[in-house]
């Protein structure tokens, strides 16, 4: 049936929104907020920046901002959810489905087709991780494009626009051309938002496991002698960077998130900076740590991101990461990262106070446009 996935996809994101799902949507937006209020300088995942542009721009409530979002993460998870391990290696999803994710929450706050500003937004969909392996730093760029094309699709899809209906699986479509065996849409259980995870650590999520098995240690097990990590073949694909040289390979080194453990506790922001990097001890206890594939994590990834920390005649493992839904993080934990990063980000205590209360203490009344207002002061001009 021609337009079948894109127009299935689009009816989900269509559908009405219940009360207890925009809560939920408001521990996604905190922690949205918490990653703009951390590191300004770069936006994060691409439904929330969209969906406040919009909301911006069609005067909606907070209430229906949150429900943009729900449908704008539909959209980017379903599509996320159908491509296969080939599309993984080559492009960075964050892009190719966070096209119809943005696009997704602009059409559903601008009151235009889902199904065509979706079609119109993935039909340039894709970004190449050549990025990655090559220290340069457009990764981001990858983010942001996908926010304005999603944006600029809704508007063409207003405008009266037209994308092909059957892109997704099309002959000449983003399955045929990036994709070798594209998996079936997930089947209908609510709404995919709640299957999302969230970051406790600045770290890559491949490194999260290991940090969360090596902090179960006893105390003093990882202060001499070899830290032994074990985990799935992705997390050392990403994460194997034995000699961070910057704060962002920093975020992407096992070696070093392990040695932030071992030499100082629990990771925080400042801990993936360059005053840490510089620090002797965090380097001779990179040296310290030995990766090595485990075929058991391999076979549970990517459902569970698990991984095992052995040191000094201890070992813990750990199934599933801090954060994810099988170990969830509770209110309070996000309402304490969002204020750490305030913090870190040089934010003033009234600030993200404020932020708090906006976020929880909206209602389908209040207007989001303090909300972005306030987003607005922190970005800067």
């Amino acid at each position: 049936m021609s337009g079948q996935l894109l127009d299935r996809l689009g009816a989900r994101a269509a559908r009405p929104v219940a009360p207890g799902v925009r809560s939920h949507a408001r521990l996604h937006l905190l922690d949205w907020m918490a990653c703009v209020a951390g590191a300004r300088r770069h936006p994060g995942p691409v439904v929330w920046p969209a969906a406040l542009f919009a909301a911006r721009l069609n005067d909606a409530s907070l209430g229906q901002l949150l429900e943009a979002a729900v449908a704008g993460y539909e959209a980017c998870i379903g599509v996320a959810r159908m491509l296969d391990d080939r599309h993984y290696r080559h492009f960075h999803p964050t892009h190719t489905a966070g096209r119809f994710g943005a696009a997704a929450a602009a059409a559903r706050l601008g009151r235009t087709d889902l199904v065509q500003a979706m079609a119109i937004a993935g039909s340039s969909a894709g970004a190449f991780w050549q990025v990655r392996l090559s220290g340069a730093t457009s990764k981001a760029f990858h983010v942001a494009d996908a926010v304005l094309g999603g944006l600029f699709a809704a508007d063409c899809a207003a405008a009266g626009m037209t994308g092909p209906a059957d892109l997704l699986e099309g002959p000449l479509g983003l399955f045929a051309a990036l994709c070798a065996e594209p998996r079936p849409l997930p089947g209908p259980r609510g709404w995919l938002m709640a299957e999302v995870s969230f970051k406790p650590w600045a770290a890559c999520r491949h490194a999260h496991p290991a940090i969360d098995a090596a902090l179960a240690l006893p105390e003093g097990a990882l202060a001499h002698g070899p830290i032994q990590v074990a985990t799935y073949g992705d997390a050392l694909a990403f994460c194997d960077r034995p000699a961070p040289r910057d704060p962002p390979s920093a975020r992407f080194s096992l070696q070093h998130a392990l040695a932030v453990v071992a030499v100082r506790g629990r990771p925080t922001p400042a801990d993936f900076e360059d005053e840490a990097l510089a620090d002797p001890a965090l380097a001779a206890a990179r040296a310290r740590v030995q990766l090595s594939r485990d075929e058991a994590f391999d076979a549970a990834y990517p459902a569970h991101f698990g991984a095992a920390v052995s040191a000094g005649g201890a070992s813990v493992q750990v199934a599933d990461a801090w954060g994810d839904p099988e170990h969830p993080l509770d209110e309070a934990a996000l309402v304490d990262k969002f204020r750490t990063l305030a913090r870190f980000g040089g934010l003033g205590d009234q600030a993200a106070e404020a932020a708090i209360h906006c976020v929880f203490e909206g209602d389908d009344a209040a207007p989001a446009r303090p909300l972005v207002a306030l987003l607005g002061d922190w970005l800067g001009p």
